[in-house]
């Protein structure tokens, strides 16, 4: 299995930045529709909350999928992340009928912030800016 150790968190780096990459994309093509989604929700500060997760999203997933600063890149998407899920997917808050689907989201996002703390804390593997830095 060690011989598997770097592909496998290469893998798993491309994996896991699918999700934030594409969104801060999103967020820039539609900034006004994440604001009244945000709104919509109940974020305070739509505009900015808006802005800070399109930095996140977008920069913290791209140096995670290139294995830059990886460490701190997933800190923050897992801050991110665990933020984000008590204020999209509050399935507690809901009635029975409408729980199902944003459970299930809200213990999806519990699980990609424990795939980022892996990485914080072992690192980006072999392939990666960070191997290369030596960091």
């Amino acid at each position: 299995m060690n011989a598997l150790q770097n592909p496998l968190a290469l893998i798993g780096r491309i994996l896991l930045a699918i999700m934030f990459v594409p969104a801060g994309f999103g967020k820039i093509a539609g900034f006004a529709g994440s604001v009244g989604y945000a709104t919509a929700m109940g974020l305070p500060m739509p505009q900015v909350g808006v802005a800070i997760a399109l930095v996140i999203e977008l920069f913290g997933g791209l140096a995670l999928l290139i294995g830059y600063r990886t460490r701190i890149a997933a800190i923050a998407l897992a801050v991110f992340t665990l933020v984000a899920s008590f204020y999209f997917h509050a399935y507690w808050s809901l009635p029975a009928e409408q729980q199902m689907m944003q459970q299930l989201m809200f213990f999806k996002n519990l699980a990609i912030t424990g795939g980022l703390l892996a990485f914080a804390a072992f690192g980006a593997g072999a392939f990666s800016v960070d191997a290369r830095r030596k960091v």
